[in-house]
Formats: C-alpha cells, structure tokens, sequence
C-alpha cells in the first residue's frame, strides 16, 4: 500500500472511533458534558471572587492601617469641640442667650453612670461590645433594603463608632463615598482605641439637641443637674434624643420625649440591662427644668446672628457680640404685646433709640410656639400710617398744617375713596384731615403732589418694599414691614433725618480683641426744617385730638394710627422723648380681627411700653415753630402771576397772554387817570427837573422748582 493510501485508512479509522466514542455517551476520550464545564466555570467563579476579596481586604487592611496611623491622639480628639460658640450680649452686658455648642463637664468613662450606658447601647447600637466598629449585621440589612427597597427598618445601619467617626471627621451626606470612608475611619477607631474609649468620647460629643454636646450638658439643659445623677427614666430620654434631637426634645414635646424614652427602656429590658420592674419607671413623671420665660428675646438674637456672616471675616473661635437691645425694656415690650393682642392674633413691636439703635423687639406672642418674627419678616398693609409720606410731600410741595382743604367726594382714575365714618366734613384745615385720618384729603393731596412723589418720599425714609403707584397707595395699600414702618417715623423724630436701624455695637474674640465695632455712618439728607416742624405739629394733633388718643403718656407724644380693610390690621407707629415704636396686630392669615383698630389695643400697647421706656428720661416739647422759607412768604396772590402793567400776563391756566389778548370776560384793574400833559413837557416848561415818582416798588419772589428727585424702580 503506497503512504498516500496508509494515510487515509489513518482517517478513517479515527473518524470512526470518533462517533463510536459519541454514540457510547462520552465514554473515553470524547467531549466534556455540560455538567463538567459549569462545574469548571463554578471552580472560577469561586477562585476569582475569593481572589479579590483577598484583594479588597488587602486594600481595606491598608486603609484601616493608614486611617490608624493618621488619627490624631486621644487627647486631641477629646479637646475637639464642633462648632463655634457665641455669646450674644445686652447693651449693658448681661448674657441674653449662648447659641452654637454648649459642653459640661466632661465625664470619665468610670464615671459614668452604667444606666446612662446601657441606655444608649441599647438604643443605638446593641452588638457594640463584639463588632470591630462596623457591625455585618446591619451592613447586610442595609444592603437588603437597597435591593429590596424595604422601609421596614428596626434602626438604622451606622454603629456607635461610625457615629463617632462622622461627628469627628465627616459630614452628614447620603453618600456611598462617605458610608465608605465612614466605615474605615470606624475600624481604625476600633484598631486604635479601646471601646471604653470610644464610648467615653461619644458620650461627650454626641449632639443631643438646644445646642447641648455631650451627657452632661444635655443633664444639665433638661434636668439642671450633673450626668453624674441621671435616674432611669433620664437617662432613657437622653438616650432617645440622639435619633431625632429636634423632633424628641422634651423642650420642644414632651409627650414625644416620654414616647421615645419608653422605647428605649423596652429595648433595655429586652437587652437584660432592666429588669421588667425597672422598665415600667413613669417616664412622664420626670422632673425637666423650667425654661426661661422670657423667650420673646429670641426674635433679636435670630435677626442678629445672620449679619455676623457680613459684618465678620470668617472665624470659628469663640465669639461675644454686643448689641443694642435693653433687657428692661425688651421685657416691657413683650409684657405690653402679650396683655393688648386680641385673642386669635399676632402682635409685634420694634422701638428704636434717636441713632437707630434697637431697644426692643417683640417679633410674635410667643417664640416657642412660633419663631415667624413678624417684626422684620411679615409683609402687611400700613393702612393710614402710610399717610406719614403723602403729608411729608405736601408740606415739602409748600402746604402748611394751617392750609384749608375741602373734604369732600372725589374720583381719582375710577377710584373713589371714602372715609371711615361714611361722612364728609367739607371745609378744614390740614391738620385736622391728617388728625382725624380723613381718607378724601389723602387722596387729593396723593394726586396733587404726584404718586410717585409720595414713593420717592418713603424711599427717602428707609422703606425699601415694594411701592405701588396706583391712587388707592395714599391709605396705605402697599404691603410694608413693622422695623420698616417705625424706621421712617424715627427719621422724622431724628429732625427729618433718615436713619439705618441696628443691633450690634462690636463684637469681640475669645482673648477679649475686638473684631468688629460699629461706626457711626455718613448723615443721610434731612428734610428742610419747617417740612419737619409742620408733619411733628400733625403727628402730635392726631395723639392730642385725633384717631391716637390712646397713645398718650402724659408727655408730649407725636404718632399716626393705621387700619386696613375689614380690620385685618391695626398700627400705631409714634415716638416721644427720643424712642420711637412701632406696634401691629393682626392675624397670620390676614382674616378679620373683630374690633381692631389701630387706636385701641395697637395704641395701648404703645403707651404701656412707652410709659417704661421713657421713665427715666427727660420731657422733651417737640419744635413745632413753622419758620417758612423765603419762597413761601408771599405778599399776595398777584405776586405769582405779574403786575397788570407787566408785558406779559399769565392766566389761571399758566398761559402767558399778551397786552389786548386777554379773556373779555376777566375783569381787569381800573386804569389811572391820565395826566394832563407828558413829564418832558413839563420839565420843558418849569425848566427843571421834576420829582421822581416815588411810589413803591413792589418785590416779586418766585416759588423755586419742586426737588428734583430721581424716579424710584418699583
């Protein structure tokens, strides 16, 4: 057989023992089974996996072992405090209240009561004892949920040592970044520190709410007692905070702090650290410390802190910032709005000293049960004490407190406004319109003076809200703020000068430097002196005989009342002796408040603060003298328009008419006779001069243009 032969038959016969091999059911030298193959992919699978999670622990191990190495020393972190503290002070330097971070005494772990432990390892962390700082448990019901997308969750996934990492070095992000970074930092806390270590810096560190770091500044702040002597039941209530400071604070529900305090002994009881007995403790019965009454403080210090971001460069160290607010007075204003508002409503105060500074401020009823401060945040309709610019205009324009006007119907635009009363007075003077609040002589001089006029003016004073320029803004429409308002009204008391309110002085660091002191700032321009006289003559009228008679003190007092629609707000804004308050009252809602009006409880309240504000300072007479300018003193009607004889005259209308063009109708004065021959004939004559005429020449002044003011952007 040739090779070419020998090789085929060579083919042949492995093909055969090929499909022999596959039709005996891979027996032999054939192909694996499919069994076979999964199995080897299996084996791969479990090879690579435990490869790399040799791998990753490698890695964590390395990250752990950095994280260690790099944590500063337990002394450090026990003298590291969150937050800065500030201490915010009166005008005569008594504490009004420290926010920011408040620390006890710091407590050894040997001296902490076992029930206040055993409370917050129950409730928060119960494998703490046997985890190295992350517990798997929880990692794996963690990872459950996020499949699963499962709420029903027993607590939550972070152990007492992440905690305490977060606290120390991270922030509260919902991040898988810092859940990882959280849980090394965790383990390296474990590596380099005991658990009784750890426990003891989270005991002293952990936030439980009201500013309150630590256990035995939280002991102190609820219980006005040391950690050291924490019951049962108290230590339940701490340990219950740490979830939900706010919601839990038994400053804030005590009902929930109960609630949660239960909770928690429960799980203690389940846990063996109580016993049945010692769970059933009345938690309600707990004695929690009373709170100081004066909450309305808080108003000041919430509108204060927020300008230390302006006003400060960036500082984290401990801080005192003294401010303008009297503690007498803050508690005669709180005093004055909590006995006059009407039941149902809110009220708010601001009182200003000469130089803008804030004495009192009074933002609602009640801080605790709403800290919304109405004073400097609620937006609400001034009603008639809007008036203040309308008459400040007409003054300026050349009106004086004497001028007559006629109160009567009038129509402006489609509007027609109407007085309180339904009535109409006819003829009166200026200052009995602005002391009895008469709404048609607003709307006259609105409109005679200009709408955006009366805009400018209040612009001029401080009011930088919205102003709309509609006919129906003279009474007030315009929605305006309580410190806004009382601003304006203390620009006219500081002689027409405007003014910037303010409430801090200086401020100083830990070691007593100063970092900021308040200087006093450029005047603004006043009004001309007999524009003030004549508006303080109309704000004393309207507390002598008009709508704010319940103002008065027994002293010389200037203000204007206010009252919106439907009685939906009442004001009373005035000032005496160099103070000058602001009161609303009204509801939140802005519905109806029956009987609100701002000469009654508005003005009562006023008086009642009043009456203490100025105790102790001396009876000041307003300057009420009106020394009318040059301009205003004229000596007759004719003056504004020329003499007869003049070239030109100038009719009612303005229009300039020439000599033998005038109205046939107007009557004109009667001519002198002529004289009987010319003055160069009789000089002719006589041959010498004659007397100068010597009838007197009359001065004709001209009123100067109005102020020139720039159109506000409203």
């Amino acid at each position: 057989m040739s090779r070419r032969g020998e090789q085929l038959q060579n083919k042949s016969a492995r093909a055969q023992s090929r499909s022999a091999g596959g039709r005996s059911g891979g027996q032999g030298g054939g192909e694996p089974s499919a069994p076979s193959r999964g199995r080897r992919w299996l084996k791969r699978v479990i090879v690579w996996s435990a490869a790399l999670l040799a791998l990753a622990l490698v890695f964590l191990g390395f990250a752990v072992a950095f994280a260690a190495s790099s944590l500063p020393d337990y002394a450090t972190l026990k003298a590291t405090q969150p937050g800065q503290t500030i201490v915010i002070r009166a005008r005569d330097g008594r504490e009004l209240v420290e926010v920011g971070p408040s620390f006890g005494e710091w407590m050894r772990y040997g001296d902490i009561p076992d029930t206040m432990t055993n409370a917050m390892i129950a409730v928060e962390d119960k494998r703490f004892r046997s985890h190295w700082g992350v517990d798997p448990v929880r990692m794996t019901g963690a990872l459950v949920e996020g499949v699963t997308g499962s709420r029903a969750r027993v607590g939550g996934t972070s152990t007492i040592t992440q905690q305490l990492a977060r606290n120390l070095f991270l922030n509260n992000n919902r991040s898988l970044d810092r859940k990882a970074r959280e849980a090394v930092l965790a383990l390296a806390l474990e590596w380099k520190f005991s658990k009784e270590q750890i426990l003891e810096l989270y005991l002293n560190k952990v936030y439980f709410g009201g500013g309150a770091y630590g256990i035995d500044s939280a002991a102190r702040k609820f219980f006005s007692h040391p950690a050291s002597e924490l019951s049962v039941g108290e230590a339940a209530i701490i340990a219950g905070l740490v979830k939900a400071p706010s919601s839990y604070s038994p400053t804030a529900d005590v009902q929930a702090a109960v609630d949660r305090a239960q909770v928690v002994l429960g799980l203690m009881r389940e846990q063996g650290y109580i016993t049945a007995d010692e769970a059933q403790v009345d938690v309600s019965a707990v004695q929690l410390k009373q709170q100081d009454g004066q909450n309305s403080v808080r108003y000041f210090t919430d509108w204060v802190l927020p300008q230390l971001d302006i006003i400060l460069p960036e500082t984290y160290e401990p801080i005192e910032v003294w401010t303008t607010l009297d503690v007498g007075m803050q508690r005669a204003a709180t005093a004055a709005i909590e006995a006059n508002t009407p039941g149902g409503a809110q009220g708010a105060l601001v009182s200003l000293d000469r130089d803008g500074a804030i004495l009192a401020m009074v933002g609602g009823t009640d801080y605790v049960a709403s800290n919304y401060n109405r004073a400097t945040s609620a937006l609400r309709q001034p009603g008639s004490a809007w008036k203040l610019f309308v008459y400040l205009a007409a003054l300026e324009a050349g009106y004086t407190p004497e001028d007559k006007v006629v109160d009567t119907p009038v129509t402006i635009d489609g509007w027609s406004p109407r007085n309180s009363n339904g009535r109409n007075v006819g003829e009166t003077s200026l200052r009995t319109a602005f002391a009895y609040s008469i709404n048609t002589v607003a709307a006259q001089l609105g409109n005679e003076v200009g709408f955006g006029t009366v805009a400018s003016m209040a612009r001029r004073f401080g009011i930088n809200s919205k102003i709309n320029t509609n006919p129906s803004m003279v009474l007030g429409s315009s929605e305006m703020r309580v410190i806004e308002m009382t601003q304006a009204f203390a620009g006219v008391a500081a002689r027409g000068t405007p003014l910037t309110p303010y409430g801090i002085t200086k401020v100083t660091g830990a070691s007593g430097e100063v970092l900021y002191r308040r200087e006093a700032p450029r005047p603004l321009p006043g009004l001309p002196d007999h524009v003030v006289a004549g508006i303080t003559d109309l704000l004393q009228a309207a507390v002598q005989t008009g709508t704010g008679r319940a103002a008065d003190i027994g002293r010389p007092v200037a203000g204007k009342t206010g009252t919106t629609s439907s009685n939906k707000d009442g004001w009373f804004i005035g000032f005496s002796s160099g103070v000058t308050t602001g009161v609303w009252m009204g509801r939140d809602d802005a519905k109806a408040v029956p009987g609100l009006q701002g000469g009654r409880a508005p003005a009562q309240a006023f008086a009642a603060y009043m009456r203490y504000a100025v105790k102790d300072r001396p009876v000041e007479q307003f300057d009420t003298t009106l020394n009318l300018p040059e301009w205003q003193l004229e000596p007759d009607e004719e003056a504004m328009f020329g003499e007869p004889e003049d070239y030109y005259y100038i009719d009612e209308q303005g229009n300039m008419v020439e000599p033998g063009r005038r109205d046939p109708d107007q009557a004109l004065p009667e001519p002198e006779d002529p004289a009987a021959a010319s003055d160069d004939f009789l000089e002719e004559a006589t041959g010498g001069a004659l007397p100068q005429n010597q009838r007197p020449q009359r001065e004709y002044r001209k009123a100067p243009p109005l102020p020139a003011l720039r159109p506000p952007e409203y």
